[in-house]
């Protein structure tokens, strides 16, 4: 189902606009690479959470196996072969190039997600009890 949450839109703003401070000016071989990449699945799930009405699981294995997907794409160097690698924004939001430590950072933040979501679901539960 369609919907709109404002909450969860709002945390998706401010990751993407994260994720566009961390690809502008930090350039490094740590945060850039591997931090953006947690942060990516956790803002996809946000924002599908803004616009869809599933479950939180289903909401959080969509988004990784979106992410897995577009590493899949970046194994099999899809931009070169599509001609899209000449459009510089296509590139850097599809990525250029496949790596086993994207893959592990973004099942790392899957993970933080569901492990977010279970804990905010105990604290709403104990303040109702």
């Amino acid at each position: 189902m369609i919907t709109f949450n404002q909450k969860p839109f709002i945390i998706f703003v401010l990751l993407f606009l994260t994720e566009v401070i961390i690809a502008m000016y930090v350039h490094d071989a740590i945060i850039c690479p591997f931090f953006g990449d947690f942060l990516a699945v956790i803002a996809l799930y946000y924002l599908l959470k803004s616009l869809l009405k599933f479950s939180n699981l289903t909401l959080v294995l969509s988004s990784l196996l979106f992410a897995y997907f577009l590493e899949i794409l970046q194994f099999f160097d899809f931009l070169n072969y599509s001609g899209l690698k000449q459009y510089k924004i296509i590139a850097i939001v599809l990525g250029t190039s496949f790596a086993w430590g994207d893959i592990v950072s973004y099942t790392l933040g899957a993970l933080f997600v569901m492990l977010s979501e279970k804990q905010l679901k105990n604290q709403v539960i104990q303040k109702i009890l």
